[in-house]
């Protein structure tokens, strides 16, 4: 089970358009992988950053646990790793310094560039939280398949994908992504959601914290039918293994309209 997934730069972004799939590194724990400029044609580094003003073999990142740490091979400028779910929060990494453990959940590591920044994301799905019935001394701490953070804002997409089901659980309309962004712009937090920001969180969802299978559902069809798939079976396997219940619904700004039609879920 790896513990970090590395997004490569490049220009597809994870759930923007439905148009493309980012290249993507999975890291378990123990594993290695060297970021920078790289040599021209060679193999040296896996996280290539092609910008001149980076060195060519910048830094390392190692999966640990379920955590990562990230080392600065400069030796005159230092790195930012920047919470993607925090509100300006980040960690500086000075010149040199090794192992420098990361606490995100989502990541962007920033370098200093000619051309500004360079930077590439790192995702750390499989973070631990403690469960209710944990004990001290049990034996081998164990993983819970699905280790879902609820003071995330993926957690709240996940909450207003479900929330007609939980309110009637024979509704079987879901939310469109439009429809979730409006459902969520009143909190403080989501201010600055957009639809792509949505299908950024579904697919981090689908494909890293729920690891869904979708086979043939999302190979065919229009991007809204793939889209609708991954909707569905989201909130499926949520509301069947109790990943969201009725009491997260208080997570959610009050309510100003009554339920979605059809007609609007599917917008």
């Amino acid at each position: 089970m790896e513990t970090i997934i590395v997004q490569l730069p490049g220009p597809a972004q994870w759930g923007a358009d439905e148009t493309g799939s980012p290249e993507l590194i999975h890291l378990g724990p123990g594993d290695i992988a060297d970021f920078g400029r790289g040599t021209p044609g060679g193999t040296d580094v896996r996280i290539t950053l092609t910008d001149p003003g980076v060195s060519r073999r910048a830094g390392q990142l190692e999966a640990a646990g379920d955590y990562w740490r990230l080392s600065n091979f400069s030796r005159s400028v230092s790195y930012v790793v920047e919470n993607l779910e925090g509100a300006g929060e980040y960690l500086t990494v000075a010149p040199g310094r090794l192992g420098a453990p990361v606490p995100f959940e989502f990541s962007r590591v920033v370098l200093p560039a000619l051309s500004g920044n360079a930077a590439f994301k790192v995702f750390a799905p499989q973070h631990a939280y403690l469960g209710e019935r944990s004990s001290p001394g049990g034996g081998e701490q164990t993983v819970h398949p699905f280790a879902l953070d609820p003071t995330s804002k993926y957690f709240l997409v996940l909450v207003a994908l479900c929330e007609p089901r939980l309110r009637d659980p024979a509704d079987s309309a879901l939310p469109g992504v439009g429809q979730i962004v409006e459902r969520l712009r009143p909190l403080e937090s989501c201010r600055d959601l957009t639809r792509s920001a949505v299908n950024y969180h579904i697919d981090y969802l689908a494909f890293a914290k729920l690891r869904l299978d979708l086979g043939e559902e999302t190979a065919a069809g229009a991007d809204g039918g793939r889209t609708g798939a991954k909707r569905t079976r989201l909130a499926s396997v949520a509301l069947r293994f109790g990943l969201v219940r009725e009491e997260h619904l208080g997570l959610l700004p009050p309510r100003s309209a009554g339920r979605l039609t059809p007609q609007e879920a599917g917008a």
